[in-house]
């Protein structure tokens, strides 16, 4: 095993109250890719920021390899005194680092270089940050959410780029599939002390539910062990004092422990609001458009959202994803075509801006409006202190102003205030920033079991896929043209298909393009004709093609119905595989028979 080139020890921290880390480590050797996890409020980016040297520890040992280069990704970069994002990014490197690899990396962040810090949106300043960190290529790598406002390709290119790497990584982020195709290690901050795995994310959550059945017996048994100490005390032999004293002792430490155990923090408990059923049709939108100056954000869409629909719109940031929402949803109006809502309809919406919170605000006036102590949930009233326990906000944080909250908590908050109301329809626009990875296990839960309808926004491909019953794309993944399509299921189903469609599409252009097989007879061997097997072929070769067209066609109407992914995974899974093959051999049957009818018209003359 390499020697660590970076190492805590022991680290304890506290900021008043009940220390945020008691005891906690982190260790990083070359070659690590460790993903940290655990709660909103665990200390993770506190504990990133004293291994980058940002934040001192109260006690503990804190140990760097004095030739290691250290970067970390701020979370708010300071552009003080740079004239351009490409000069904020190249004062990063070091002596003797490649500058072309600040350009290579602000291209595939959708930077050019040349723009003016201070006109950068919160998106964008967090990519130049993301450039400035990575391209030196340091010794260790610390990112905190670094997939924060990025769209899909370059959260998927992101990937890559870490893979490949060779510095050593700690990464913090809510994105399960970003964690899982990078990270090869786990670091679990809980209750302020850090435990391991070897092994990346995948592996985590059954790890976690094993340690903490395990810590729960532990629990159990000691309690056992009290109750059979104090049956002894009670009951045993007086006389022998000395051994009374000691086992008296024995007792008090153990309860001691089990008073001062603290379990893990409890989950988030809700359910959302019943209303009224909505009716059955939902949506219906017919040939919409929208264009911007000349750039056209959507071409004529159609599509009809029937109540239980779960529908996730993703494509690249500036593809038009949030004006398609809008639209559809009533709040613009299309260029040309209808957008017909259907009735009984309570909307609820979480913006991805978080626009809804006032930072002066406290939690208690939030959720209730401003109407007093109570709030009313399914048609019971609540106090807001017992409702906010639920969304795990302690009693304490009732008067406290929004501003205060992290944003984990701000969108636990808005998540709270929402499922406190009556609704039908779910409008959920990035519902996933910043949540740990329990909330989003139940918004997750939240969504997947609603009676009504759902239509969200999201770059997480996890939460797609666990999720939504179809998903709406650009049709051109790579330069959006304003055309959008619907595919049946979630984001890997999207991704099945899509990639389907571009390889028959291919195939049928290698096809047209393919040089003649055989060259035409020469002077005088004119006689030369078909085979008995090539004209067999040329004349069954149009009615296999028939066929095989139909076999797709049932297959597609089957698949049209978007609730088949949901209902039934397995079926829709072998259909996609059925659908693949015979588009394959469809694709080998044109080939076939347009070689063999040129070589008939050559022969022909």
């Amino acid at each position: 095993m390499a020697p660590p080139i970076l190492k805590l020890d022991d680290i304890f921290l506290s900021f008043g109250g009940a220390p945020l880390l008691a005891g906690a480590g982190l260790q990083i050797e070359p070659g690590d890719k460790i993903c940290l996890v655990g709660r909103n409020g665990s200390g993770k980016s506190t504990l990133l920021k004293i291994a980058a040297g940002l934040v001192e520890a109260q006690s503990g040992e804190v140990f760097r390899h004095p030739s290691s280069t250290v970067r970390y990704l701020e979370q708010a970069p300071d552009f003080a005194g740079f004239k351009t994002v490409q000069a904020y990014a190249e004062a990063g490197l070091g002596p003797g680092d490649d500058p072309y690899r600040v350009t290579y990396l602000l291209s595939h962040l959708g930077l050019t270089g040349d723009e003016d810090p201070k006109m950068l949106s919160g998106g964008e300043s967090r990519r130049a940050a993301l450039a400035r960190v990575m391209a030196p290529e340091p010794d260790i790598l610390l990112l905190d959410e670094p997939t924060n406002h990025l769209d899909l390709p370059t959260i998927e290119w992101l990937e890559g780029e870490l893979q490949k790497t060779r510095s050593a990584l700690v990464l913090i982020s809510h994105d399960r599939r970003f964690l899982e195709k990078v990270s090869t290690a786990t670091v679990w901050l809980d209750r302020g002390t850090s435990r391991r795995l070897d092994r990346g994310f995948g592996h985590f959550e059954a790890w976690r539910d094993q340690v903490l059945e395990a810590e729960e017996l532990e629990q159990h048994k000691l309690g056992k062990s009290i109750e059979r100490e104090e049956h002894w005390l009670r009951y045993g032999v007086t006389a022998r004092r000395k051994r009374n004293m000691r086992r008296l002792g024995e007792l008090q430490t153990m309860r001691s422990n089990y008073r001062g155990h603290k379990g893990p923090q409890g989950t988030v408990q809700a359910t959302v609001s019943d209303a009224q059923e909505s009716g059955k049709l939902v949506i219906e939108a017919d040939k919409i458009t929208k264009s911007f100056g000349e750039r056209a954000i959507v071409t004529p869409f159609s599509i009809r959202v029937h109540r239980g629909d779960c529908i996730g719109l993703v494509g690249p940031n500036g593809a038009g994803k949030t004006t398609l929402l809008k639209m559809l949803t009533g709040q613009l109006s299309p260029d040309s075509g209808t957008v017909k809502l259907g009735t009984n309809l309570e909307i609820a919406t979480l913006d991805q801006k978080r626009e809804d919170l006032d930072p002066e605000d406290t939690l208690a006036n939030y959720l209730t409006d401003g109407r007093g102590e109570n709030l009313l949930v399914n048609g019971e009233q609540r106090h807001v202190t017992g409702y906010m326990k639920e969304f795990l906000f302690q009693p304490e944080q009732a008067r406290t102003p929004i501003r205060n909250l992290s944003g984990g908590e701000r969108a636990r908050l808005m998540l709270a205030r929402i499922l406190s109301r009556p609704t039908n329809l779910l409008i959920l626009d990035e519902p996933t920033n910043d949540l740990d990875i329990e909330t989003l296990d139940l918004l997750q839960e939240i969504v997947a079991g609603f009676p009504g309808t759902v239509i969200l926004v999201s770059h997480d491909r996890d939460f797609l896929d666990r999720t939504v019953t179809s998903t709406i794309a650009p049709a051109v993944p790579d330069a959006p043209d304003g055309r959008w399509i619907e595919y049946a299921g979630g984001y890997s189903d999207m991704l099945v298909q899509r990639k389907g469609a571009l390889e028959e599409r291919k195939r049928a252009e290698k096809a047209a393009e393919k040089p003649k097989t055989q060259e035409a007879p020469a002077s005088g061997s004119s006689k030369v004709k078909l085979s008995f097997k090539q004209k067999f072929a040329l004349e069954n070769l149009p009615k296999e093609m028939a066929k095989a067209e139909a076999e797709i066609a049932k297959r597609e109407q089957v698949m049209a119905d978007p609730n088949l992914f949901t209902r039934d995974p397995a079926a829709f899974n072998r259909l996609a595989s059925e659908m693949e093959k015979l588009r394959a051999s469809l694709t080998d049957m044109e080939e076939e028979w347009l070689e063999l009818e040129m070589l008939r018209e050559e022969l022909e003359g």
